[in-house]
């Protein structure tokens, strides 16, 4: 058991008068009493040498051994760092928001809301003036620009980081200095896609952004050719799809049906997406049409496996969300229905499957 003495500097034997002992009583009323000190009852050392074990909680004495307390507070400062390890960064720092790799600085200056009044008016702009720098503002001018885009064609939020962060990529190395900012942003928008599985076609890109098919070619192209030199120097820790960037070739037809079966709305839209992304496969290998479209392609095969499942839709729909004409979808198709044999499968057919081949129509 531990010994709680006296110290030895404290004379017991001197008085102190009421009126004082009672004012020292209020003021030390939440004080710890220092008279007081832990010594050891086996070595009653003095000095006592005694240790903390923050590990088992316990309080020993160094000579003995003897354990003298238990469930010790550990008061020290943790320094544990709260940052990202794979940053290289010790900063124990566990404060602020979280850092975004789409913007520099430190990011942890203080904002001032935009109040009423004028004084409020005023110091919200002369502390923007202060502290976002032009570089900043160019960067949460495009991000803002992005998302609009992006949300406006429901692109998932995945896909708009990867979008930002191949713009502050070209940003940072000042790729494209003197092109327009819509430029850069239909073809960060376009390649974003593209990583992300979920591939737009430069007139989609064009009826969202209004920016030429050819000015985003050109951008496209010196874009993929930067990040493939760029590619292993980019480890920057983050997930945004850029670092592990791999060239692609030109969006298949069989890519666009899953997303135009989803905006046609069928019945059954897996087994659609299904057989049309088949047929559109196979259909790129006929001669007759050699050349032509993804999206026509991609139309036609939609157009043919409704009716052969027996969910039909017209031309005419088909077209207006693939955004060809009417007349390109019949002139695809009148080239692939003179191979029905070959492009349709035994396994869509009754009795496996609800396909009919005698629901194809002429034309």
């Amino acid at each position: 058991m531990a010994s709680v003495v006296p110290r030895p500097d404290s004379d017991p034997s001197i008085q102190i008068p009421p009126s004082v002992a009672g004012k020292n009583d209020k003021n030390d009323e939440y004080k710890e009493n220092l008279n007081q000190h832990l010594i050891c009852p086996d070595c009653r050392e003095e000095p006592p040498n005694l240790v903390e074990e923050f590990s088992s909680g316990d309080m020993v004495c160094a000579s003995c051994g003897l354990v003298l307390g238990d469930r010790i507070i550990d008061t020290r400062s943790e320094w544990r760092t709260f940052a990202n390890d794979d940053q290289g960064n010790d900063d124990p720092s566990r404060v602020g928001d979280a850092m975004n790799p789409l913007l520099n600085g430190s990011q942890l200056e203080t904002s001032i809301a935009f109040g009423e009044g004028m004084r409020s008016r005023e110091l919200h702009r002369a502390q923007n003036r202060a502290v976002n720098d032009k570089a900043t503002k160019t960067l949460l001018s495009a991000y803002r620009e992005i998302t609009n885009l992006c949300e406006a064609i429901s692109i998932p939020k995945t896909t708009q980081d990867s979008a930002k962060h191949i713009f502050k990529l070209t940003e940072d190395a000042k790729l494209f200095k003197g092109k327009s900012q819509e430029a850069v942003i239909a073809g960060c928008i376009f390649i974003a896609c593209r990583q992300s599985k979920a591939p737009r076609t430069f007139r989609e890109i064009y009826s969202l952004t209004k920016v030429s098919k050819k000015e985003i070619g050109r951008t496209f192209k010196v874009l993929e050719k930067f990040l493939q030199s760029n590619r292993e120097s980019n480890v920057t820790g983050s997930l945004l799809m850029v670092e592990n960037y791999e060239a692609t070739v030109t969006t298949g037809a069989a890519e666009l049906c899953a997303r135009y079966c989803n905006n046609l709305q069928f019945k059954n839209p897996h087994l659609m997406e299904r057989v049309s992304s088949a047929l559109a496969s196979k259909s790129s290998a006929l001669k007759d049409l050699a050349g032509r479209s993804p999206l026509s392609i991609a139309a036609a095969s939609i157009y043919m496996a409704s009716h052969l499942m027996g969910d039909s839709r017209t031309s005419r729909d088909i077209a207006a969300v693939a955004g060809v004409s009417d007349g390109t979808i019949r002139t695809a198709y009148r080239h692939m229905y003179p191979a029905r044999e070959e492009l349709v499968e035994k396994d869509w057919l009754a009795p496996k499957s609800v396909g009919r081949m005698d629901r194809l129509p002429l034309n």
